[in-house]
């Protein structure tokens, strides 16, 4: 499943446009605008980190912040529009696992949201298996194995294969894909992506010329098959 983050942030245009750029890594986002509405959505539990604005209209980020860290050890990036240091030590030393100032590249929240994720045992970090019918996707071993026959891939094929597969049903476009991969944007065009893919069909496809399992998506990227032909 995705990573689901609750983001309070009380800039609905920024909200929206975080919202929409992690969405295409391949995160959940649910925005609230308000301390008192995020921290209900909290309560309900189901959320894998939290994006929080230390300027919110109800209360403040390190608020927030503190009565999150007091039950929970969930992963916290803190945002502000305040360059002050102070604002910095005071957010790590209430427990945040990393801040940020505004304004940011969403590639650098992005880049800082997997990395408090994987030292904070997040997705990127837990040595999880994906099956899908025949195929196995062993993360902690790095291993792709087909009727448990293991297929051979380099890194970066594997963590290619694996950001399809963790969103499996869903079209990831090439740039998603890159940042995926590599954390940060490569050119949009480039081919060598279109390489990986194909030797990934070659190494878990029947007949890589006909893929079932990888769909290139015409003008939008590559959509990873949960079922083929009615089964997983």
């Amino acid at each position: 499943m995705p990573d689901r983050i609750l983001m309070i942030e009380d800039d609905e245009s920024l909200a929206a446009m975080v919202a929409e750029y992690l969405a295409g890594l391949g995160f959940t986002v649910v925005a609230r605008g308000t301390a008192a509405s995020g921290l209900d959505a909290l309560g309900k539990g189901g959320f894998d980190a939290l994006i929080l604005d230390v300027m919110l209209p109800d209360s403040d980020g390190f608020e927030v912040c503190r009565r999150v860290r007091a039950g929970s050890d969930l992963p916290i990036l803190m945002l502000t529009a305040r360059g002050d240091e102070t604002d910095r030590i005071v957010g790590l030393e209430l427990g945040a696992d990393d801040y940020l100032p505004k304004p940011f590249n969403p590639r650098e929240l992005a880049a800082r949201l997997r990395a408090i994720l994987r030292r904070r045992g997040g997705a990127g970090a837990r040595g999880e298996t994906l099956r899908f019918g025949r195929l196995e996707i062993d993360r902690a071993a790095h291993a792709v194995r087909v009727d448990g026959a293991q297929r051979s891939l380099t890194s970066h094929q594997f963590e290619l294969l694996w950001a399809l597969a963790r969103n499996a049903g869903r079209v990831m476009s090439r740039e998603a894909l890159m940042d995926a991969v590599r954390g940060e944007a490569l050119e949009a065009f480039d081919r060598s992506l279109d390489v990986h893919v194909s030797r990934i069909r070659a190494a878990i496809e029947d007949d890589p010329k006909q893929p079932r399992r990888i769909i290139t998506v015409r003008g939008a990227g590559y959509l990873f098959a949960r079922k083929q032909d009615g089964h997983e």
